[in-house]
């Protein structure tokens, strides 16, 4: 069983060559990667905070261990897509749904920590889209989770974890003003060499969300991931 806290590296970089590989492992590993899209979708549906559980595990358990996954089409659609509209087509089918209910405490493929979903959920902002469109805005804040945790780890094996710690806050927001000088002084630097690093870490940032993406797409060209991005940043509203 995989643990739904820190992201696992995948060892391949297309989710159509890890479908075609149709390994378990591998598959659970991409699932686990964007498990709480699927879940507030389920949760939006009108299912409780147990009932989305036993239907996220229940949706995953059957896009692997029936082959769901593999038989996908990627030429027809990104990966997301095929999430959203598989799922969708999953919780309309009333007998797959009360089938998931019966077996709640059956097979799971990776483990997730009910209050950490929840917490997650309850603090989305209400809003008036549908559970479709909530569900792009929730896929596009998991990329971006995955490249600061790819971010994270590579700043703290180099040793600069504090730097990190300090310069996030700062690193997507262009509009807020930075406390350059109060923050050279913390991280004892000079505020040009301050201003350099965060430079490199939003450059950083922006290579990670790219290598992220590109594990979503069949054919991750730089068209198509500037095409993702734009997509992901007009799910987020900006």
């Amino acid at each position: 069983m995989i643990e739904s806290g820190s992201p696992p590296e995948f060892p391949t970089t297309r989710w159509s060559r890890v479908a075609r590989a149709g390994e378990p492992s591998a598959l659970a590993e991409l699932c686990l990667a964007y498990w709480y899209p699927i879940y507030a979708l389920i949760r939006r549906k009108g299912n409780s905070p147990d009932q989305a559980l036993d239907l996220t595990q229940a949706y995953f358990a059957r896009l692997i261990e029936k082959g769901t996954i593999a038989a996908a089409d990627p030429t027809r659609g990104r990966f997301r897509s095929f999430l959203r509209s598989d799922c969708t087509f999953f919780l309309a089918n009333q007998r797959d749904q009360n089938q998931a209910l019966k077996r709640g405490g059956g097979a799971r493929i990776f483990s997730i920590d009910r209050q950490d979903a929840e917490t997650r959920f309850v603090r989305e902002p209400a809003h008036e889209e549908t559970p479709e469109r909530q569900f792009e805005r929730d896929w596009a804040l998991s990329l971006l989770d995955r490249a600061i945790g790819r971010l994270d780890r590579f700043y703290q094996t180099s040793g600069r974890g504090e730097t990190f710690r300090k310069l996030r806050p700062i690193m997507t927001n262009e509009h807020e003003t930075p406390r350059f000088a109060e923050l050279a002084m913390e991280l004892n630097t000079t505020e040009a060499a301050l201003r350099t690093a965060v430079h490199r870490l939003r450059a950083r940032f922006a290579d990670e969300l790219r290598a992220e993406i590109a594990e979503t797409l069949d054919d991750p060209t730089p068209e198509a991931i500037a095409d993702e991005l734009r997509d992901l940043f007009a799910a987020l509203g900006g």
